[in-house]
Order: structure tokens, then sequence, then C-alpha cells
């Protein structure tokens, strides 16, 4: 199973993915394009979100442990001339605020209970799939879609299984065990019961599989690409289950 990248690689991979968004945006001439993986959303309100998002959880690092997330003020709206520089000025605040403070230093996160650590060193972690999967976001609304760095999406995957599957409640199906598997060599079985996910050892009994390279088994679980883009064995409908049981809205 991969390694997570060090803490100074994940600053490394959060400038650089939330650059790959702006990169994708800045020539595009339609700002208010709609993004075909968020619909909700236009171009704009992406590089928005992602802004408002680095922020925040600068604010969250800098205000250290909390039993509350932090009040951020909302940025006054800013012309489209702006909205790129705001994007830089947001992910350098969020690099400046994690390069401040050690990264087992304890902040408020949204994932308590899910046995990830609420520390600096797991928001910098989750800060790269944040703007790796809305890079992807932008890309596609403009036409330029491009994988995911494989150092990103593997470690994405499993960040994926301990935050959004260590949140989502209990397994509301039958059990099953499912495999995931990359054509870099990386895989992971998971045991879905009452309780909810664990990541096991064990290949026996496994009721499906999935395989693919591991940007779009990633992107797959963040309900970006389709199940049909990955070659899957196995029961469907356990499948179809697994991505659609954690509530990503």
């Amino acid at each position: 199973m991969p390694q997570t990248p060090a803490y100074e690689e994940l600053l490394n991979l959060v400038e650089d993915r939330s650059a790959a968004l702006r990169g994708s945006v800045v020539a595009f001439p339609d700002p208010d394009v709609r993004v075909p993986s968020c619909p909700d959303w236009s171009l704009r309100e992406l590089v928005e979100h992602l802004t408002e998002v680095q922020r925040f959880w600068a604010a969250a690092v800098v205000a250290g442990p909390s039993e509350k997330p932090p009040a951020v003020a909302q940025a006054d709206d800013a012309p489209p001339s702006d909205l790129l520089a705001r994007s830089a000025s947001a992910t350098q605040e969020l690099i400046a605020a994690l390069r401040s403070v050690d990264p087992a230093a304890g902040c408020w996160t949204w994932w308590d209970g899910s046995g990830v650590p609420m520390t600096t060193g797991a928001v910098a972690r989750h800060q790269v799939q944040e703007a790796a999967v809305h890079a992807f976001d932008a890309q596609l609304a403009t036409g330029t879609p491009e994988p995911v760095p494989a150092v990103v999406a593997l470690d994405g995957i499993a960040e994926f299984i301990g935050v959004s599957h260590g949140t989502a409640g209990p397994w509301p199906h039958e059990p099953a065990r499912i495999g995931l598997h990359t054509t870099e060599g990386a895989s992971w079985l998971i045991d879905l019961t009452q309780p909810g996910s664990t990541v096991v050892d064990d290949p026996d009994g496994a009721t499906a599989h999935l395989h693919g390279p591991a940007s779009d088994l990633l992107l797959v679980l963040h309900g970006r690409l389709p199940l049909d883009q990955l070659r899957s064995e196995g029961d469907r409908a356990t499948l179809e289950r697994l991505l659609s049981w954690p509530d990503l809205d």
C-alpha cells in the first residue's frame, strides 16, 4: 500500500493542483459555463468554492484544537478579473498557515470519529484531494481533462476510504467485501459491514472488484467518472451501492 507523501510534498501538491485548476480557467472565455461533474455550479462558482474552502482551512489550522469550526468572514463579491487572483491568494494563505504549525498539531475537522487524525497534517492531506478533484472538475468544464497525478490519486484513494467511508455511518446493505485495484499495483480490500468500512488483508470471499488506473479509480469514487470507466468483476449492484453510499453532497 502506498505511503502518504511527506508533509512538505503535500504542501507542494496543494499548490500544484490549485495552480492546475487556475491554469485550466485562465484562458477560457466563459466563466459561467456549467461544470459537468458539479452541475449546480458554474466554472466561476467552482473557483470561488475552492477559494473559500482554502481560506476556511487556513483559519482552522491557525485556530488550533477546537470543538467548533472557525468563523470566517464571507469575502465580498469580486469582479471576474480578480477571480483567479483571489484563488491564488487563498492558496498561499492556506500554505502559509500549514507551514506555521507542526503537522501533528490538532485542529477542528469534520471527520471526528473516522479514525483519521484531527491534525494539521491530515488537513494538508485532505486539501491535496480537494484541489485535485476540483482541478479535474475545472478541466472537464473547459474541455481539457487530465488524469490526476498518480502520487495524488494513490494517496487519495486511501484518504477517501479513511475520511469519506469513515464518516458515512453504518453500511445499510448486506455485508460485502470489495477489492479496489490500481494498474500502478496498489490494492485495497474493504469489508462493508453494519458498523461501516474496514480495510482488511484477506482476499477470500470478495463480492466484487474494481480495476483501473489510480486516477480513474479515485474519480469514480468521488462521482466524477462513471462506474463503467473501470473494469469490474462480480456483483455490479454491490459496486453501485458502494459508490452511492458516502453522501458526497
